[in-house]
């Protein structure tokens, strides 16, 4: 049970629009404080909602899950919820994208930043525009991915001391939660047409 607990569950705000990830655990507090509704999106497209009392309804009068589907309590079987549709909340909330390597290779797609190629992670650098020797920060806007061979070739001058161009200006990245979403987690089928409306719909920032 408890591994089913931790299934991720897609959270929609009150528009419907897709905001976050969390667990089973989490969407099944919601469910039952009544912050949330379960959505279950049928084959033509059509999705029905479900309060928690009528989420625990339908998983009785339903055909039997796998118990992998499903979390006990001491008397009621409820199926585990894909998607879950909050009644409060209708924005997008504001969340920092958190400094680390993991996220600069994300910003930077992997390519060198120098030379425009894409190569495995483990072929990659973090390359200080302005060198850290020099005075220059650790920061979104003087690191870039760059490839070992660009790395050593541009040694601790700037771009411009050793005659390399950036293919682009770095920037700190505004990206949605959905977009980590998308990448996070193996989303589930049903999630994907709400994943489909936030990747078009998304404001996109100057490139």
């Amino acid at each position: 049970m408890s591994s089913a607990l931790q299934t991720p569950v897609l959270v929609l705000n009150r528009l419907w629009q897709a905001v976050h990830v969390c667990s089973v655990e989490r969407a099944l507090t919601l469910l039952c404080t009544g912050h949330a509704q379960v959505v279950v999106a049928a084959n033509d497209g059509e999705c029905r909602t479900f309060s928690f009392r009528q989420w625990c309804d339908f998983s009785e009068a339903a055909a039997p899950a796998a118990e992998a589907e499903t979390v006990r309590t001491v008397s009621l079987r409820i199926r585990i919820p894909r998607i879950i549709l909050l009644l409060f909340f209708d924005r997008f909330p504001n969340k920092e994208v958190k400094f680390t390597r993991h996220n600069i290779f994300e910003r930077d797609r992997n390519t060198c930043q120098y030379c425009g190629k894409k190569f495995d992670r483990k072929d990659l650098n973090i390359d200080h525009i302005l060198p850290r020797m020099r005075g220059g920060l650790t920061n979104w806007t003087n690191v870039v991915c760059s490839c070992i061979e660009c790395n050593r070739r541009k040694g601790s001058r700037s771009p411009e001391e050793a005659g390399m161009r950036l293919i682009r200006k770095p920037k700190k990245p505004r990206w949605r939660p959905f977009v980590e979403v998308q990448f996070a987690v193996a989303a589930d089928h049903s999630w994907r047409h709400f994943l489909d409306l936030a990747y078009w719909n998304v404001e996109l920032g100057a490139e």
